[in-house]
């Protein structure tokens, strides 16, 4: 019997999943990989090359890893529920006007789910990813996600809907190390080819980070059905054509193919209209923002005024607010302007370095 009992990890093929399962191994732990298969790049309208988590190299590299370190790997295909919920969810939400985030419904809706099932099955107390974050146990009796120590890869943004119930059975051993660490432990390790894998901040399902073409090899009909519609802006006036309002997101700059002898940004998305309206910088900043969905983590409730930073998106640096529970609701009070609300995307609220909870944006 090992020394802190059986644990399940998941295992992507990349450092970081690796070193957290080899970590775990010399701490004691019975580890046992576990390599999910979310989706299948034949169906994605990719490129023909496989890259990134679910490809059969990343399958290959985690399972020999396990292999010479002696625990058990496993492979557990999830393509159906993975498509059925993140994959239609993402394009529902586009075709709905806003801008899904795809990380966290897997991760609240499908990976640890999917994990702890299978996890009961091995008769595995614990499971641990290869997330930059850390987790404790605090005096109300809740587990609290804190960020990681690398602020530059922490994590903690794409783990706010992860229930309490899972989060007592999770284990996350990077938190507490840098990415730099991370790939020298790899070094040590004689993983030469393995510390020197690239990152991936691609949407593994749209490994050519071309979202509008994945929408239409989804929606076969979607030029058909949608159609171009008018660029407008703020008062109305219209000054242009676009190629349909599905293909832009709140705050885009870039590839518009309007030129009004200043910058111009994408402000607001109405998809009963098919109008895309554009305004400048300033209009593009607001005040206040409405949150729903929410899952609440350091705390059970917040139902008085609570001083906390709102990150409205991953790389977002946040922005100090005042945040209240109101029903199923939170309203974010931001002290100052911030520019870039997108309906869909994700507001996560932090105390210090404690994660208090998050939702989708309103």
């Amino acid at each position: 019997m090992s020394k802190h009992g059986r644990i399940l990890v998941a295992m992507s093929g990349g450092v970081d999943s690796s070193v957290a399962a080899v970590m775990l191994h010399e701490q004691g732990y019975e580890v046992i990989g576990l390599t999910m298969k979310t989706w299948d790049y034949a169906s994605s309208g990719g490129s023909s090359k496989e890259t990134g988590c679910c490809s059969l190299d990343s399958i290959n590299d985690a399972r020999a890893l396990a292999v010479g370190y002696g625990f058990p790997h496993y492979i557990l295909d999830i393509r159906n529920e993975f498509g059925d919920f993140v994959i239609d969810n993402f394009v529902d939400e586009y075709l709905a006007g806003r801008t899904p985030n795809p990380c966290v419904l897997c991760n609240t809706h499908i990976k640890w789910e999917a994990l702890l099932k299978r996890a009961d099955k091995l008769d595995c107390e614990f499971i641990a990813t290869g997330h930059y974050a850390n987790i404790r146990l605090q005096d109300n009796g809740r587990y609290v996600i804190s960020k990681g120590k690398d602020e530059n890869k922490d994590q903690s943004y794409v783990l706010w809907g992860v229930s309490q119930k899972n989060l007592a059975r999770t284990k996350f051993p990077l938190g507490s190390f840098s990415k730099p660490e991370i790939r020298q432990m790899a070094l040590d390790m004689g993983q030469i080819e393995l510390a020197g894998k690239s990152e991936s901040y691609e949407i593994c399902f749209v490994p050519d980070n071309d979202y509008r073409a994945f929408l239409r090899h989804k929606v076969e009909d979607l030029d058909e059905r949608v159609g171009p519609g008018n660029f407008v802006l703020t008062d109305g006036r219209v000054v242009g054509k676009h190629q349909g309002y599905p293909f832009y997101t709140i705050g885009q700059r870039k590839g518009l193919g309007v030129a009004l002898g200043h910058p111009m940004f994408v402000t607001r998305i109405d998809p009963h209209t098919n109008t895309v309206v554009l305004g400048t910088a300033e209009e593009l900043e607001r005040k206040q923002a409405w949150v729903k969905n929410l899952n609440l983590i350091k705390y059970e409730t917040i139902t008085e005024p609570l001083e906390a930073i709102t990150k409205i998106r991953y790389k977002d640096a946040g922005a100090q607010s005042t945040i209240l529970q109101m029903g199923e609701h939170m309203k974010v009070d931001f002290h100052h302007n911030v520019s870039g609300i997108a309906p869909g995307q994700s507001a996560v609220f932090y105390e210090g370095n404690d994660l208090l909870g998050g939702g989708f944006l309103m």
